[in-house]
């Protein structure tokens, strides 16, 4: 893939598309790439194209690609991180996508993913070429919510508590792995994540947003996933080297606010 910084700030949600079939050398590409997605938490997703699909804010493109993971601890965490990582690698081909949880025939699309039932299909994307230009609706949709905003880099990094932002100056060579985590997807754009960094280890945490609330598919321990892969391949591209863990800091947090997952890391 590209450089991560270049990719993150280049990629934007694309629900208007120019009507082109993806080439076949593309298709081959991204099935290729499928195959090699893993996640920190070891949990099996089994991607499929899904041609001749649609959705009702979606243009210019028949194709989508949905993936299925059993039930399982983390299953959200583990489906967006790998996700994003297609996400990602389309955008190396310039290949648009918007992540779709909800404005879809689920049942259809379920359907088309043979699911069982105790498997989940938390999300989709269409893959198609970006057109040159949007269409009224997604303008309107991108302003809705406020989809080039972001928090700034203070607002979600904290130095080993939650009361002491973490400047991007005194982040060192973490700025940029949390600079993308930053500039990330979200639902709604809501952004739910916060970090902490603490004895050589960099804690998420979520910040749960009204109107998201937990279940089977929780789109805002997704949005961690997406975090939490952002950071990981942009450490990796900086020379950081990070241990995944599940090891939850004696921090005081606020409510409505829930540990994730932490990286070990040595520059």
């Amino acid at each position: 893939m590209d450089n991560m910084e270049k990719l993150v700030r280049e990629r934007r949600s694309v629900r208007t598309f120019d009507g082109r079939e993806l080439t076949a050398a593309d298709k081959e590409k991204l099935c290729a790439y499928m195959e090699t997605i893993d996640n920190p938490y070891g949990l099996p997703i089994e991607f499929k194209l899904l041609p001749k699909m649609g959705c009702p804010v979606v243009v210019g493109t028949d194709l989508y690609i949905g993936a299925k993971i059993k039930d399982a601890p983390h299953l959200n965490e583990a489906f967006g991180y790998a996700f994003e990582k297609l996400v990602l690698y389309a955008q190396s081909l310039r290949i648009g996508t918007v992540w779709i949880g909800g404005t879809m025939d689920r049942g259809a699309f379920e359907k088309a993913m043979e699911l069982s039932e105790d498997e989940v299909m938390p999300c989709v994307s269409p893959f198609g070429y970006p057109a040159k230009k949007m269409s009224v609706r997604e303008k309107m949709m991108r302003k809705g919510v406020k989809a080039d905003s972001r928090f700034s880099f203070e607002e979600i990094a904290f130095w080993n508590n939650f009361n002491q932002p973490l400047t991007a100056d005194a982040a060192g060579k973490l700025f940029l792995p949390i600079e993308t985590v930053r500039l990330a997807p979200s639902a709604v754009n809501k952004q739910p994540w916060r970090i902490i960094v603490m004895d050589g280890i960099v804690h998420f945490y979520l910040q749960r947003s009204k109107n998201f609330n937990g279940g089977r598919i929780d789109m805002q321990k997704i949005d961690m996933g997406i975090a939490l892969c952002h950071f990981e391949l942009t450490a990796k591209e900086q020379g950081i080297s990070t241990e995944f863990v599940i090891e939850e800091p004696n921090i005081l947090y606020k409510d409505g606010m829930e540990y994730i997952a932490s990286y070990k890391f040595k520059i």
